[in-house]
């Protein structure tokens, strides 16, 4: 890292460039000298249609869209913002974690625009744009407990500061978004599938099918999901050709399993947070699943119960967006931070790189 060649201490102006996944994203914030955040744009362009007829993100499709998108959609969020390359102080890009392919082209993209006007580059760390965004919408002060509950990934950390993170769980396999669209292309259901588990499970009967809860009162704080999304297929396939309210039951019944299981996980969090003295006293809820309103629900019910508030930024926040990304880079720059043109994109990339390997946890680590 780099120091930034510019005084600290004044309002900051920031494009970010998000493109890890399926999402094509830019958007811009201020961040004052007081630690205030403002969205002066938000633009994302969501690739589900190109996705939708594989059930699933194709990486190659993906890092081509971005490819053709990128350049429209940077120009859409200056645009909205009202501002130029030459108003703004730095560009900050997604380095990684994520499919590499789509990092490359939103990193590479930053690298120009930094070189051709002079302005610093950040290479920020996607689940740190997910990890930091409570902050541009609450002013959140640090510490806080945070549940990342994503297509990608699913842990809880203790956010001590920017870039200091203590990972207290981790999923040993499948992310928690990830088990939802698996289970809706299971029982052929449309894509993203999280949206629609939850439509369904909303008109379904919870109780119908007896399916586990993995890890439930483990010490650790650790999460799985594989065997829960194994044990319904059984199900489906035992009841195939499936009726509507057949799915509409086997939706409410994996919801609630999964439910279940990050409630048990987050109390067992809370106790080690406390355990270890980390005076945390708000619970903050980030990425794709924390739109489910189910889980809302009961978040706020294990958060209530323990003594802490819950925050859940706006659902259009905890999905992929370049505003995040900005305000990682914000409040990087923020500290006198920024990167070299030779920051490298990455398919890893660990919020907390001292935390044991988990078994089985794989790229979730």
């Amino acid at each position: 890292m780099t120091l930034v060649g510019r005084a600290t201490g004044q309002s900051l102006t920031v494009l970010g460039i998000e493109t890890s996944c399926d999402e094509t994203a830019a958007g811009l914030v201020s961040r004052s000298p007081a630690g205030e955040g403002r969205i002066l744009a938000d633009v994302v362009h969501s690739q589900s249609a190109e996705h939708a007829p594989f059930g699933g993100i194709v990486p190659e499709i993906a890092a081509r869209a971005h490819v053709a998108l990128i350049d429209r959609v940077i120009a859409s969020a200056l645009a909205e913002a009202g501002l130029g390359f030459d108003d703004i102080d730095a560009v900050a890009a997604t380095a990684g974690p994520g499919l590499i392919g789509g990092v490359l082209v939103g990193l590479t993209t930053a690298k120009a625009i930094a070189f051709a006007h002079g302005r610093a580059m950040l290479a920020v760390n996607h689940l740190e744009g997910h990890a930091l965004t409570a902050r541009l919408t609450h002013g959140l002060e640090f510490p806080y407990l945070l549940l990342l509950v994503s297509g990608g990934h699913t842990q809880i950390l203790v956010v001590r500061g920017v870039g200091d993170y203590q990972r207290l769980g981790t999923t040993l396999d499948d992310a928690l978004g990830e088990a939802f669209d698996k289970t809706a292309k299971l029982i052929g259901l449309g894509y993203p599938g999280g949206p629609e588990v939850e439509r369904w499970a909303a008109g379904g009967d919870a109780g119908r099918f007896d399916l586990p809860r993995p890890m439930l009162g483990a010490a650790e704080a650790h999460f799985s999901f594989s065997g829960l999304k194994t044990a319904l297929r059984h199900r489906a396939e035992a009841l195939a050709p499936l009726s509507e309210r057949d799915v509409a039951d086997l939706c409410a019944g994996f919801q609630q399993a999964a439910i279940d299981v990050v409630a048990d996980r987050t109390e067992r969090a809370i106790e080690l947070m406390r355990a270890r003295a980390i005076a945390a006293g708000t619970l903050v809820v980030a990425g794709g699943v924390a739109a489910n309103r189910a889980l809302a629900r009961r978040l706020e019910e294990v958060a209530g119960s323990r003594g802490l508030d819950l925050v859940i930024p706006p659902a259009r926040l905890c999905t992929d967006n370049g505003a995040m990304i900005a305000w990682a880079g914000a409040e990087r720059l923020a500290l006198g931070l920024s990167d070299g043109l030779d920051a490298p994109a990455r398919a890893r990339w660990p919020l907390d790189p001292d935390a044991p390997v988990a078994a089985g946890a794989g790229v979730k680590a």
